[in-house]
């Protein structure tokens, strides 16, 4: 049986951030990943690569981030540990548990420059998280860096710099069990692409293999029987084994089972996910600046509560609810030119066109009398006196129910166009409980020897709802943490 140091169960970003981690303190390390190499990165390949972490200013990030011209007309608000702090306590109305979350914001800014060392290149995301308005750019919501060629590169950028420091990877490889020796973890058994069974030992094991987003069956048990029509965003793979087996060797459940990140995904996009061509590019984000509406022509949702970026995650969950499972953004000529374009001009895409709202319902399959009576109640309410922006919470509200509280566009100006979603799956936020070391603890709360979880695994950071970029961030936090630790215990 062969032995290692450290072993790293999962290749996306947090195992990659650990297995880096781990060989900086000169541990030998075998990185184990469930897809085919083709296959591989976990959820974070189907990213944007978006990371939150705190910064001063553009001026902070200019060492890090990619030059580009816009940079001179560029307006990038501060964003403190503290306004991360309070993000994070209000969109989960305070779910997140205290000490993980004082970790994440603590280290968030340390962790992308430590990345940055490693070979991961960084930019603004103009497309994503800014609009031009007189003559600048101006970037909104705490979010503006994010990895260059979204989570592709940085997946390569990770693959590349583990190799090159000497960290086995080994594909197709599906851990069936960790075995142990009392409490103590001492290595892992997997199952390889032609079903044959083996076991290597290492003195620590770090779980980085997501959660169980993936499997029908796992959804419909903890989020509830509804979700066994969510589509699935991304890694196909994500289905929950290695959580069960974390929990089997003694693990804590912890954090919010019951909730997980989903957004507006295209309607007519495959159940499984996995599209590594598309990946990011099938959801549907500009919601903001139109409305949305279900088959009956009602809006059910606040389209513009609160910038993009805390609103997204949650809002998959009321789409679901929604007759048929689906709903519909529409926009019109006004608002249109608005939207992402790296979304809503993607191909396939289930959309339409039409002149007149009447004709639009009736390709989508909205109920037309619905629709234009929802429409015209809407226009009516807007608050004219207040001007639009879409750069800032800018005001403009739509006195309905439910209201809008800003960038309130009347829907007047053909042509009209409509995009029709449904709930996309991302993450679930249930997982282990882990100490500050990304230790995993027992029900008693005692360290399991041997054993450290980090990314998706890691419960008790979000709850009903998450802030855009904290994902990534928190799998490289922990992630590192796991593989340093993971590693000093070898040493012991």
């Amino acid at each position: 049986m062969t032995s290692y140091d450290v072993i790293v169960v999962g290749g996306g970003n947090a195992g990659f951030s650990a297995a880096h981690a781990a060989r900086e303190r000169g541990a030998r390390v075998l990185l184990l990943e469930k897809g085919a190499a083709g296959e591989a990165g976990g959820n974070s390949f189907y990213t944007a690569g978006a990371f939150r972490f705190p910064f001063s200013g553009l001026d902070e990030l200019r060492p890090l981030i990619e030059q580009d011209p816009r940079h001179a007309t560029t307006d990038v608000p501060p964003y403190t540990a503290e306004d991360f702090l309070a993000d994070m306590k209000r969109v989960t109305d305070g779910r997140c548990d205290p000490v993980l979350t004082d970790v994440l914001v603590g280290d968030a800014a340390e962790a992308v420059r430590w990345l940055a060392g490693k070979g991961i290149r960084w930019r603004l995301m103009y497309e994503r998280q800014a609009y031009e308005s007189d003559g600048h750019w101006r970037f909104f919501g705490g979010l503006v860096v994010g990895t260059s060629g979204g989570g592709k590169g940085l997946i390569a950028g990770h693959t590349e710099a583990a190799l090159a420091s000497g960290v086995e990877i080994r594909y197709g490889a599906a851990v069936t069990a960790l075995p142990r020796d009392g409490q103590r973890v001492t290595g892992v058994e997997y199952r390889d692409a032609s079903g044959a069974v083996h076991e290597v030992s290492a003195s620590a094991v770090v779980l980085a293999a997501g959660g169980f987003e993936a499997d029908p069956d796992r959804r419909a048990r903890h989020l509830g029987p509804e979700w066994r029509r969510a589509k699935i965003r991304g890694n196909p793979l994500n289905t929950g084994e290695v959580l069960d087996l974390a929990i089997a060797a003694g693990a804590q459940p912890y954090g919010d089972w019951t909730s997980c990140h989903s957004t507006a995904w295209d309607a007519n996009a495959p159940d499984g996910g996995g599209n590594r061509t598309l990946t990011n590019q099938l959801t549907r984000q500009s919601y903001p600046v139109g409305i949305v509406v279900n088959r009956e022509g009602r809006r059910f949702v606040d389209e513009g509560a609160d910038y993009r970026n805390y609103t997204y995650a949650k809002y998959g969950r009321e789409i679901l609810r929604q007759p048929g499972g689906v709903a519909f953004q529409l926009f019109d000529a006004t608002s249109r030119p608005l939207l992402r374009s790296e979304e809503y001009d993607s191909h396939p895409i289930t959309a339409a066109q039409a002149d007149t709202l009447a004709e639009l319902a009736a390709a989508l399959g909205i109920d037309p009398a619905g629709l234009e009576e929802t429409v015209a109640r809407f226009n009516a309410s807007i608050d004219d006196g207040v001007p639009f922006d879409p750069s800032v919470k800018d005001g403009r509200a739509a006195a309905v129910q439910p209201p809008k509280s800003n960038w309130a566009l009347a829907l007047d100006a053909p042509p009209y166009y409509g995009y029709a979603v449904t709930c996309g799956i991302t993450f679930t936020f249930g997982g282990v409980r882990v100490d500050t070391d990304a230790r995993v603890l027992d029900g008693g709360g005692a360290p399991i020897p041997g054993l450290y979880a980090a990314g998706e695994l890691v419960g008790g950071l979000f709850s009903g709802n998450y802030p855009g970029g904290s994902g990534l961030t928190s799998g490289t936090v922990f992630g590192r943490r796991a593989g340093t630790h993971a590693a000093g215990a070898a040493r012991v």
